[in-house]
């Protein structure tokens, strides 16, 4: 039952790019608002966060655990992923947004986690670098991939869901207006996040260098930046922005933040980055520049204080207690009874999953040409039993058919 969820919010997510791409997204929206289904994806989203903090390490652990493919279990990691990249598409509206409703509360809650980390990471100087695993070379009934590869696998995508979750958040703040109270005040006063932001434009985890050169992470991946485009602004410096932008100048959020000593020197560090560069790429910023100018020679108010019931999230709460000191007992479940399947159920789930990960989609998602899977140069065969494999020539494809052919065979 999990596993047809999945499928269908993979397709989801992939249409919602491919109508995104054409414009064409508003269907989908609509669609998801009508039926009440975000609520649904926020309830998903953090179901799988914590079944990667608490039942995955237990997995890892297990000295018997030694499936014939892991790629059932990288289809659970990656389901993390394919939510937040759906909602990221669509939070764009403010009618998805409104229609979170108390589970907004939840996504904001998720959203503070993911940045924490990020933040914290970069702040110790650790850079997330790529590693890939295929497809492939997961399902391959005849391959196991060892624990700490998975883990690593993991770690990537960790990266890239904390990025993703950065626009989801400044798409919410986009929102301040329409936001329930709770919502405001617990992104101003319990989590603080225009300092987090701070934090994040102070060390900037989308950039580093190696081996001398500037490399920042866009569209999925690491790319070295030439010289004359080392001050131009990337799409994940523009949303900490927007997002410091919307609860910083919007007068509800001046109200309600303390600037006391402490926030005033964070958000005080700002000005050195506000360069004459930064503010022609995003003009806005000349409001942010004034605000802090003014914000340095004045000692705001104290924000006043509603007499309010405030509203908590619950989704993250209510999993963790409902499951507390059980997180093995499921992993040994799940370990029996979905991640160790027979031949038969693995050749089952491999047709699935090739259904699900059209390959024709794929590629129209996909920005780069496919390219040959032995030599890496651009191809354009194609293996014609699975349609899962790209070659530049009969050549490539005859050497690499001794690799190929199992899981050739599980797909076809």
């Amino acid at each position: 039952r999990w596993l047809r969820q999945h499928e269908c919010v993979e397709k989801l997510n992939m249409h919602a790019i491919l109508s995104a791409s054409a414009g064409e997204e508003q269907l989908l929206t609509e669609l998801l608002v009508t039926y009440a289904k975000i609520p649904v994806l926020i309830g998903e989203l953090i179901s799988v966060e914590i079944w990667k903090h608490k039942v995955f390490p237990v997995l890892c652990r297990l000295e018997d655990f030694k499936p014939r493919s892991t790629f059932p279990i990288y289809v659970v990691l990656h389901h993390e992923a394919s939510i937040i990249n759906l909602l990221e598409t669509v939070f764009f509206y403010k009618e998805v947004c409104e229609s979170a409703e108390d589970s907004i509360l939840d996504l904001i809650d998720y959203c503070h986690r993911k940045l924490t980390l990020l933040a914290a990471q970069s702040a110790n100087g650790q850079t997330v670098t790529q590693a890939e695993l295929r497809p492939e070379d997961l399902a391959s009934p005849s391959l196991f991939v060892p624990p700490q590869e998975l883990q690593k696998q993991a770690e990537t995508m960790e990266f890239e869901i904390s990025l993703k979750a950065l626009s989801v958040l400044r798409y919410i703040t986009d929102q301040v207006e329409s936001l329930p109270l709770s919502a405001l005040t617990r992104m101003l006063n319990t989590h603080n996040l225009p300092c987090l932001l701070v934090e994040l434009v102070e060390h900037c985890p989308w950039s580093c260098r190696e081996a001398g050169k500037l490399k920042k992470f866009e569209n999925g991946a690491w790319h070295v930046v030439p010289p004359e485009d080392q001050v131009k602004m990337t799409k994940l410096d523009g949303q900490v922005w927007l997002a410091l932008l919307n609860l910083l100048l919007s007068p509800e959020c001046q109200r309600k933040y303390h600037f006391d000593g402490f926030n005033k020197g964070q958000l005080l560090k700002l000005r050195a980055f506000l360069t004459d560069v930064l503010i022609d790429q995003l003009p806005n910023l000349v409001e942010m520049q004034r605000f802090l100018s003014h914000l340095a020679v004045t000692e705001p108010a104290p924000p006043k204080k509603d007499l309010v019931l405030e509203q908590v999230p619950v989704i993250w709460d209510h999993i963790l207690k409902k499951n507390t000191g059980k997180w093995e007992a499921i992993a040994k479940h799940q370990v029996k009874r979905i991640f160790s399947p027979t031949e038969e159920e693995l050749q089952l789930q491999a047709r699935r999953w090739a259904q699900t990960y059209s390959l024709d989609m794929m590629e129209a998602l996909a920005p780069d040409k496919p390219r040959c899977r032995v030599c890496g140069a651009e191809a354009a065969k194609r293996c014609s039993r699975c349609r899962n494999e790209w070659y530049c020539a009969r050549a490539c494809q005859v050497q690499h058919w001794q690799k190929h052919k199992t899981a050739c065979d599980l797909m076809a």
